[in-house]
């Protein structure tokens, strides 16, 4: 079961607090990290950016550090790759641009579906993985839940599908039994103890 750790420093109540997180969520083992810190001017996510980075590889394990949205962050400072939103360059455009700045086309590109459509077009332009959602809903939001079926109906694709939205300890199983790769999360990954969490998903 792949582990999708999306942060939000605002929910943790600060930065030193995230990069404490990020540690802990790599130690665990969590497979990748989308440092979605979409409030930052793109210096303070830069900084930011080379911070996590740093955690990530000092814990020595395989999780994947991936920028929301901005390629160039995640170039300058050596990230494993990016994550785009739906309405974002696409992840063909997304690997050229990285492909000619770093010289080497093997950066992870996630995309945020929320339909067969948007992960259809993501697979044809070759985003490594897609994050699909809100499978049960989003807390805070009047966006309605998509449900398992429609998560069903998009696993049928050759790349990986992850689930998102409104995933917990409970039902982060029935996603996996309806097809998906794995789960993501924010609450799920940043309440509590993350090292537990993913023994417990695992």
């Amino acid at each position: 079961m792949l582990l999708y750790y999306i942060t939000d420093m605002r929910q943790l109540g600060g930065r030193e607090r995230l990069l404490e997180k990020i540690a802990a969520a790599a130690r665990g083992g969590v497979d990748y990290i989308q440092l979605r810190e979409r409030e930052l001017t793109a210096r303070e996510l830069e900084l930011l950016a080379r911070d996590a980075l740093r955690e990530v590889r000092q814990a020595g394990s395989r999780t994947k550090l991936l920028v929301n949205s901005r390629v160039d962050v995640a170039l300058a400072v050596g990230a494993d790759g990016v994550h785009l939103r739906s309405d974002d360059i696409t992840a063909s455009e997304a690997r050229e641009i990285w492909t000619k700045s770093a010289g080497r086309s093997d950066c992870m590109i996630g995309v945020s579906c929320h339909s067969l459509k948007d992960v259809l077009g993501a697979e044809s332009h070759g985003a490594d993985f897609a994050v699909f959602g809100p499978v049960f809903g989003k807390q805070g939001s009047s966006e309605p839940a998509v449900g398992l079926e429609a998560l069903r109906n998009v696993v049928q694709v050759s790349m990986p599908v992850i689930a998102l939205g409104g995933v917990t300890l409970e039902n982060a199983r029935a996603c996996v039994d309806a097809g998906a790769a794995g789960v993501a999360g924010i609450r799920m990954f940043q309440d509590g103890d993350v090292e537990e969490v993913v023994k417990k998903l695992r």
